[in-house]
């Protein structure tokens, strides 16, 4: 196999060990695939602010996208250049929908800089705490003036693939539905909008073939570009319907997978 020209990798799961850390062995393969002329892109369900933490730790640049394709982010200058939010009327009717088909949900809305969450989303993010902020009721999420990159809905007692089966019953139109593996927690993005989606579009401007692409996850979220790229692998440790839709798979994210796939492509050993 010819060495790629792109490397899309999610983040949590995949790239990053347990604690959201990034392993000598793996920095060391994507530093030599970018010696060797690929890009590496970041395509994850987080924001732009935890980007920001895992690059400054580790001195990787480049471009990310971020919330399930809501963004681009170009990591050396912080700059989001492209977004694709989810209007405020389909939050406000996929939130509406959601909750008379899964009773009890709390809903937040992320918009790349912070978290606004109601009363009911009882979900807090590890070192989340500057940038999440209380309104006082749902209707109060919907005044927010800053484009909406994601609508997250949380329950306590019911799953993420049940959520996101439900979900795309009661409002599969209306909107993008996905997760990433939190207990409870359903991601939802404007219509058509996914990793794939966003990473297509990227590499359509680059003028690189998806034939030209490797890419790397583990989570439902990740299926789009898994499916996309020339060459997807799921992790060892992905959730069930991945590995069992994607027919390559590498070591888990613990065991370095990406970097044991890195090193044969790149001849590294």
């Amino acid at each position: 196999m010819r060495p790629p020209r792109l490397i899309a990798t999610d983040l949590d799961g995949t790239l990053l060990r347990r604690g959201g850390v990034l392993s000598d062995r793996t920095l060391r393969a994507l530093r030599s695939a970018v010696g060797a002329g690929a890009e590496i892109v970041l395509v994850t369900a987080r924001p732009p602010r935890f980007v920001d933490m895992l690059t400054a730790a580790s001195g990787l640049v480049g471009t990310a996208v971020c919330s399930n394709g809501a963004l681009v982010y170009d990591v050396a200058v912080r700059t989001v250049v492209e977004q694709r939010a989810l209007s405020v009327a389909a939050a406000r009717q996929v939130a509406a929908v959601l909750s008379k088909a899964a009773p009890g949900l709390g809903f937040a809305v992320e918009t790349g800089h912070q978290v606004l969450y109601e009363p009911g989303f009882g979900l807090r993010f590890p070192g989340g705490a500057d940038t999440e902020v209380a309104v006082a009721s749902l209707p109060d999420l919907w005044l927010t003036d800053v484009p909406i990159t994601k609508l997250l809905a949380w329950s306590a007692q019911l799953d993420a693939d049940f959520l996101l089966a439900a979900a795309e019953a009661a409002a599969g139109g209306v909107a993008q539905f996905t997760h990433s593996g939190g207990a409870g927690l359903l991601e939802i993005s404007a219509p058509g909008v996914s990793k794939a989606s966003t990473l297509a579009a990227l590499c359509a401007a680059r003028g690189i073939d998806s034939s030209e692409v490797v890419a790397f996850g583990d989570m439902p979220n990740d299926l789009t570009i898994l499916q996309w790229a020339g060459v997807g692998y799921a992790m060892a440790n992905a959730h069930p319907a991945v590995l069992s839709a994607v027919r390559r798979h590498t070591a888990s994210n613990e065991e370095d997978g990406v970097a044991v796939i890195l090193e044969q492509l790149f001849n590294k050993a």
